[in-house]
C-alpha cells in the first residue's frame, strides 16, 4: 500500500474518536448537565475498578502464552525508554522555559508518560477493522493488537504510577514547604516574642528543672534494645528500609486494577492447568473468561466520553502556558517519535523484536501518545498545577488529532 492509502486508514480511528470524543465534551456542558462533575467521578471509578481490568485480564488471556512471552519481552524496556527519554526532554523544557516550581513536576510527567493504554486500545481494533488494513485478517489482527495494547496499558499503568506519581509528589512537597515556610515568616509576631523565645530569653522556663530529671530505671529502658532489635539487627534492618519504602511508594497506586488484572490474565494465559479450564470452546469455566470480555467492551467507549469530558476544563484556561504547552507538543509529537524509530528499528535490526509488524506498528505507536490522562488525578491528589493540567491536555489532545494520523500512517508504511 503507498503512503496515502495508509493515511486513509490512519486517519479513520483517529476520526472515530474525536466523534466519541465531541459527544463526551458536548454531554459534560452545563446547559446538557448529563455527563457533570459527579456523573463523571462516578463513572471514571467505573472504569477503573471494572471495565478497565476486565478488558486487560481477559485480552491477556486468550493471546499470552509461555512462549508469547518470550517473545514480548522487548516492550516494558521500550515503555521504559518513551518514560526515561521524555523525562530527559522535559528536563531540557524546564531549563529553557524556567516555569514556576509548582508546573516542573507537571511538566516532567506530561513529557515522560504517554497514555500507553486507552488509546492504543482504541486505536488498534479500530485500524484492525478498517478496510484495507496492512495487518492481514482482521480477526486474528484485532484478537493480537488487543492483547498488545493490553500488555502496553498494564506496563505503563507500573511506571505511571511508580516513576510519574513520585516526581509530582516530589516537586509538590517542595511547594508545600516552601508555602509553610513563608507562613511562618508572615505569622511572626511584631514584638519579637518569638525571636525572644528561639534565644531563651522569655521570663518563664518552659519546663521546670526537676521535672527534667530522668529516673534510673527509666534510663536503663530506654538504653535497652527493643525486642526486633534482640531477635536479629539484619532482620530489624529490613523491617525497618521496608516501612520507609512503603510510606515513600504508594504501593496501594502501583498495583492498579489494571495493573492486577494484567497479572491475573498473565497467570491464566502462560499456566496451562488453569488455562484449560478456562479458556476454550469446551472449557469447563469459559463463562468466566466471556463474562469478562463482556465488560471489558464497555471501557472503549466509556473512556472516550470521559476523556471529552474532561478535555473541556482545559476550555477556561489562559494563555499565559502557550510556551509549556509548545514545549510539551514538540517534545511529545517530534522529538520522541524520532527518536524513538531509531530505537525500534535498531531493535529490530539486531533481532530483538521479532518479525510481527502489527508488534513493531504498537512499539512505534507508544512514542507518539499524548499525555497520559491519569496526571489530571496525581495532580489533584497533591493539589500542585491542576489546573494548568487541564488546559495542557486540552491543547495536546487538539494536537494528537493531526499528529497520531500522520504518524500512524508513517510508522504502517515503516513495517510493512
Amino acid at each position: 500500500m503507498g503512503l496515502v492509502d495508509l493515511f486513509f486508514v490512519a486517519s479513520a480511528p483517529v476520526l472515530k474518536v474525536l466523534l466519541l470524543t465531541a459527544l463526551g465534551s458536548f454531554l459534560a456542558l452545563e446547559r446538557m448537565d448529563i455527563l457533570g462533575e459527579n456523573a463523571m467521578k462516578q463513572l471514571n471509578t467505573v472504569v477503573f475498578f471494572v471495565f478497565n481490568p476486565a478488558l486487560v485480564s481477559s485480552n491477556l488471556a486468550k493471546t499470552i502464552t509461555f512462549e508469547g512471552v518470550v517473545l514480548l519481552w522487548f516492550m516494558p524496556f521500550n515503555v521504559l525508554g518513551t518514560f526515561l527519554i521524555g523525562s530527559a526532554l522535559g528536563w531540557v523544557l524546564i531549563k529553557i522555559t524556567r516555569p514556576p516550581q509548582h508546573l516542573k513536576g507537571l511538566i516532567l510527567g506530561c513529557c515522560a508518560a504517554g497514555n500507553m493504554g486507552n488509546l492504543p486500545i482504541i486505536i488498534i481494533p479500530a485500524v484492525c477493522r478498517e478496510k484495507g488494513s496492512p495487518f492481514g485478517a482482521p480477526d486474528v489482527c484485532h484478537t493480537y493488537g488487543m492483547a498488545y495494547a493490553s500488555l502496553s496499558m498494564a506496563i505503563g499503568a507500573i511506571y505511571l504510577w511508580s516513576y510519574v506519581y513520585n516526581i509530582v509528589r516530589i516537586f509538590s512537597s517542595k511547594v508545600n514547604e516552601k508555602v509553610n515556610a513563608d507562613e511562618f515568616t508572615s505569622n511572626k509576631k511584631p514584638n519579637g516574642a518569638t525571636s525572644k523565645l528561639l534565644h531563651g530569653d522569655s521570663s518563664e522556663a518552659v519546663l521546670p528543672s526537676e521535672n527534667c530529671s530522668v529516673s534510673e530505671d527509666n534510663a536503663n529502658k530506654l538504653m535497652l534494645p527493643s525486642e526486633e532489635e534482640k531477635k536479629g539487627p539484619i532482620l530489624y534492618a529490613i523491617k525497618h528500609y521496608l516501612r520507609v519504602f512503603s510510606r515513600k511508594i504508594n504501593l496501594k497506586a502501583l498495583f492498579a486494577p489494571s495493573t492486577t488484572g494484567a497479572m491475573v490474565g498473565f497467570i491464566i494465559g502462560v499456566v496451562p492447568q488453569i488455562r484449560n479450564l478456562i479458556i476454550g470452546g469446551d472449557a469447563p469455566l469459559r463463562v468466566v473468561l466471556d463474562s469478562a470480555s463482556f465488560l471489558g467492551e464497555a471501557a472503549i467507549p466509556t473512556l472516550t466520553l470521559i476523556l471529552g469530558g474532561n478535555l473541556l476544563k482545559g476550555l477556561k484556561g489562559s494563555g499565559t502556558l502557550q510556551p509549556l504547552i509548545f514545549g510539551i507538543i514538540a517534545v511529545r509529537y517530534i522529538f520522541l517519535p524520532l527518536l524513538g524509530i531509531i530505537i525500534v528499528k535498531s531493535a529490530i535490526r539486531f533481532g530483538l523484536v521479532h518479525s510481527d509488524p502489527l508488534y513493531q506498528f504498537v512499539l512505534l505507536l507508544q512514542y507518539a501518545l499524548p499525555p497520559a490522562m491519569n496526571i489530571g488525578t496525581i495532580t489533584q491528589l497533591f493539589g500542585a498545577g491542576k489546573n494548568e493540567c487541564s488546559v495542557i491536555m486540552l491543547w495536546t489532545y487538539a494536537f494528537a488529532s493531526v499528529s497520531l494520523t500522520l504518524w500512524s500512517a508513517y510508522f504502517m508504511w515503516l513495517v510493512v
